[in-house]
């Protein structure tokens, strides 16, 4: 009955995922002890955020713990019924490290100018996935989707603000089960309603966006974007179906 007790804690998982768990199996109790372990950190990270710490370091500690839960092996398990993002998966898809001056060079319109610009103008790091590694499906979808958060910003149209990463987060959800995706609007939710109420129309306003956009794009995980800057923004936007949301 190893698993049982893991499996039960985050639901009814299918035989898919409990496949990823027949070699090298822990005990019963170390499985309960890791199990709990890792809640204890997403917890901590959760009520750090609950009362008005965003940095990137909370989120980053909640990312690692989900890391190791059963929810994010599924999200690469849905992932990988997708036969483009299957591939990006099983490949361990990397590319350099984004040159924005080099980006800079690209036609003003293109995709990969309007990300090195935005990128440039904002101060933010284009390389968050730096020192990742894909030690398992789940970590690469994690590491890729860092490399390639902003430039779902700027694709979809969520600017950086608080409704804005919200309303991205919520984008994801229709197209992968995204663990950290409802931990951050589950929280955003409560932080709301709680300490700034005043907040909650837009807020819920954003996500129902979010969620609507998700659910018409074609998988923006299956896009290499790196092999195609120069193309159009507006053409990319077409291409996958994305009306973005206007500021």
């Amino acid at each position: 009955m190893k698993n049982t007790l893991i499996l039960k804690s985050f639901g009814g998982l299918d035989m898919q995922l409990m496949d990823l768990f027949k070699t090298n199996q822990p005990s019963e109790a170390e499985l309960q002890h890791q199990v709990h372990y890792q809640m204890l950190i997403i917890f901590k990270s959760f009520f750090s955020m609950l009362s008005g710490d965003n940095s990137l370091d909370s989120v980053g500690e909640m990312t690692d713990a989900l890391l190791e839960t059963p929810a994010f092996a599924l999200t690469a398990i849905h992932l990988k019924r997708d036969p483009a993002c299957g591939k990006l998966i099983s490949d361990r898809y990397i590319p350099p490290s984004h040159d924005l001056d080099k980006l800079l060079t690209y036609p003003q319109d293109s995709l990969g100018y309007i990300y090195a610009s935005t990128m440039k103008k904002t101060g933010l790091n284009p390389n968050l996935h730096g020192g990742m590694k894909a030690e398992s499906d789940a970590h690469y979808v994690e590491l890729r989707l860092s490399q390639t958060h902003d430039i779902w910003h700027i694709l979809t149209g969520f600017d950086t603000s608080l409704m804005g990463e919200i309303g991205l987060q919520a984008f994801h959800l229709p197209q992968f089960p995204y663990p950290l995706a409802t931990m951050l609007v589950a929280n955003s939710l409560m932080s709301s309603t709680l300490l700034a109420p005043q907040e909650l129309p837009p807020l819920l306003e954003a996500i129902a966006q979010g969620l609507e956009m998700g659910k018409t794009v074609k998988p923006l995980f299956a896009q290499k974007w790196e092999e195609a800057w120069e193309k159009p923004l507006s053409q990319w936007q077409r291409e996958l179906n994305i009306q973005p949301k206007l500021p």
